[in-house]
């Protein structure tokens, strides 16, 4: 009975300690319970080079938008003055790319500058240039992104590049998307690389904190890079120093009380 007994208290002990190499950190730390936190939501996706764009013109006369939803074919101009696609023409499933200069092509109305613009600017554009020909009254343009993508670096459960749906993840849903961080993640130095007028620039991050929530980066843009620091290693050598320490230090006086209390 006693040897079951220590053989028990030895095994409590070191499933107790191992819990110290789990993760030390709380997400949002000083968030308070019942207090308001603003949701933005004006926030808006920048346009950027080899970005792909599925965009849609549509009209309460279907008729009308159709030389704007294809390509590779034909158009013709009738004698009422609207704008008609032949049958060779097909659509574009695979998106308008933005090239090296900044500029998609569309059907119509030709090169287009898009790039740095956001997705409410390149719709107010595209209608612009439609009424402005005279093609068609009240233009509704949908668009979406087809390869929103950013990359996750350093101490997540998952490194590599990960594509989304639509155009709005948050650093928390990006992290949760890669598995998480690991345990030797800096919480408070999780750095997002982005690429702006054709520079890059970093923004550092606390995700202990609440103000993430104001950061620019909370909302991901594409192609954006996030770095979670891991800590150094001579910090982990110190840490699991102490860990193996502390375990030997509790079996050790578990098993001086069981002998002590066996006597």
């Amino acid at each position: 009975m006693n040897k079951q007994f220590l053989w028990a208290s030895l095994i409590a002990v070191l499933l107790l300690t191992s819990c110290a190499s789990r993760k030390n950190f709380v997400y949002l730390q000083d968030m308070q319970l019942g207090e308001k936190y603003p949701v933005e939501t004006s926030y808006e996706a920048v346009i950027h080079k080899d970005d792909r764009l599925n965009i849609t013109v549509s009209n309460k006369n279907p008729e009308l938008a159709i030389p704007f939803n294809v390509s590779g074919g034909n158009f013709k101009v009738g004698a009422d003055g609207n704008v008609t696609a032949d049958n060779s023409t097909r659509t574009n499933e695979n998106g308008y790319r933005v090239d090296a200069s900044g500029n998609i092509d569309f059907p119509i109305l030709g090169k287009l500058y898009v790039e740095g613009l956001t997705v409410s600017q390149v719709k107010e554009l595209i209608k612009k240039r439609i009424e402005e020909g005279n093609y068609m009254n009240d233009p509704l343009i949908s668009i979406e992104f087809l390869n929103f993508k950013y990359t996750m670096l350093g101490a997540v459960a998952n490194n590599g590049t990960f594509t989304t749906n639509g155009d709005r993840i948050t650093i928390l849903e990006a992290i949760a998307k890669a598995g998480d961080l690991s345990a030797k993640a800096k919480v408070d130095r999780v750095a997002v690389i982005r690429e702006v007028n054709g520079e890059r620039e970093m923004h550092m991050l606390d995700l202990r904190s609440t103000d993430v929530f104001d950061s620019p980066c909370f909302y991901l843009q594409q192609n954006d890079i996030v770095y979670v620091e891991p800590r150094y290693r001579k910090k982990d050598n110190e840490d699991r120093g102490w860990q193996i320490g502390t375990t030997l230090l509790s079996i050790a006086t578990v098993v001086c009380s069981i002998l002590w209390a066996i006597k």
